[in-house]
């Protein structure tokens, strides 16, 4: 018998997008992959070891982990005269979580040594502790037994709770209670279902509950305000508070934003080396920082002369002073939404859109991993639909 470790054998992976990590186990003569869930570059992968990475260290002891795991499986399917394939290769691992992870062991303590397991940016798993805060603020979702619809119906209530303003400044077990949004409700539940289905497939937990509430816990639809008009572009592009403040600062990485349709983290780590400079147009096809999907830019008036101002820098600022001057600048122009960082990338689309882009070129602008994505930023925008109508009505009456 023999192993090793592998960087997708189907050769599907686009140059520079990231690929799933195999280990091969030959026996007879006969290859087996097993996936390893840590997805990486094929320039990050060298000689069985993950490098180039900041999360290098990590990866390399959860690739260790796992192929110890394949190792001591492959050995008890030997013991048993079991026949080595897939199938029972997984199912040896699924005993030995099963060994390792018992029901007794409290499921956020579970949940909490997961979550530095996981493969995904810091941004994410941020959002996945944070969603442990909650859920041990919660109190009833702590053993693998309370993992049941009926406590999942009960969670949601209680952030549905938290998320109604008159609960500001409220306290709750010794800890003052912020406003939760519905989307903030919606990706608790989208993790928190993500997280119990990891446990299905190692087998410390029999079904996902939430399998049975199919339908339930969806995204709402954004309101159709969450952009702002021709107007209100306008209004904030005039707007010029005195240079070198920040006020200044954050109204210029707002139209840096608006104009490129990147998102805040994808503007932090702008560079101007990543683009060309072809017929006149600064021009570049990157990749997203949480997704690592590719998107399509260009850098139009209103951005360079934004970077000159930086010296071809984007601005920079943390999240939370960039948003808190946000609102300050909405409340001096008077909008009656909050501005906010995610809003300059909504804008751009249905700007985009009113425009007569395509839906499928906005998709790539916005690097979505998919249309179905651009397509809430349609659902604002029916006056071009309307035009569409228009142009059919004048062919009907020549």
């Amino acid at each position: 018998m023999n192993r090793q470790v592998v960087f997708d054998h189907r050769g599907r992976t686009k140059a520079g997008c990231e690929g799933p990590l195999e280990v091969r186990v030959t026996h007879e003569g006969k290859p087996y992959y097993i996936n390893t869930d840590i997805h990486v570059r094929g320039s990050e992968f060298c000689f069985g070891e993950i490098v180039n990475r900041n999360d290098k260290r990590a990866l390399n002891e959860r690739l260790r982990i796992m192929v110890d795991k394949i190792d001591r499986a492959v050995t008890r399917c030997i013991e048993n005269d079991e026949r080595i394939n897939v199938a029972n290769i997984k199912k040896r691992m699924s005993d030995i979580d099963r060994e390792e992870n018992p029901q007794d062991k409290s499921f956020l303590d579970w949940m909490y040594n997961q979550i530095d397991m996981l493969n995904v940016s810091e941004g994410t798993r941020k959002h996945y502790l944070v969603l442990y805060r909650r859920l041990d603020a919660f109190g009833k979702v702590r053993r693998w037994e309370d993992l049941k619809p009926e406590r999942i119906y009960e969670f949601d209530a209680w952030l549905h709770r938290l998320s109604r303003p008159s609960t500001i400044g409220e306290k709750q077990q010794g800890k003052s209670v912020q406003y939760i949004s519905d989307v903030a409700v919606y990706g608790y539940h989208k993790n928190f279902k993500a997280l119990l289905r990891r446990a299905v497939r190692i087998g410390a937990l029999a079904a996902n509950p939430y399998d049975k509430l199919k339908g339930e816990f969806k995204r709402k639809d954004k309101e159709s305000t969450e952009y702002l008009s021709d107007e209100e572009m306008e209004a904030l592009e005039s707007l010029h508070p005195v240079p070198g403040t920040l006020m200044a600062l954050c109204r210029d990485l707002f139209v840096f934003q608006m104009y490129t349709g990147l998102s805040y983290s994808d503007s932090q780590v702008f560079d101007i080396g990543d683009y060309r400079y072809v017929d006149g147009k600064w021009v570049n096809v990157g990749e997203r920082v949480k997704t690592g999907v590719p998107y399509v830019s260009q850098l139009l008036p209103p951005v360079v002369e934004v970077l000159e101002r930086y010296d071809w820098n984007a601005p920079k600022v943390s999240m939370q002073v960039y948003n808190d001057r946000l609102k300050d600048i909405g409340k001096v122009l008077g909008f009656k939404q909050p501005l906010h960082s995610h809003l300059a990338r909504h804008t751009f689309a249905t700007w985009a859109l009113r425009n007569g882009v395509p839906i499928e070129y906005v998709s790539k602008m916005l690097g979505h991993t998919n249309i179905k994505q651009t397509q809430r930023y349609a659902k604002v925008v029916p006056t071009e639909v309307f035009n569409q109508f228009d142009k059919l009505a004048k062919k009907l009456n020549k």
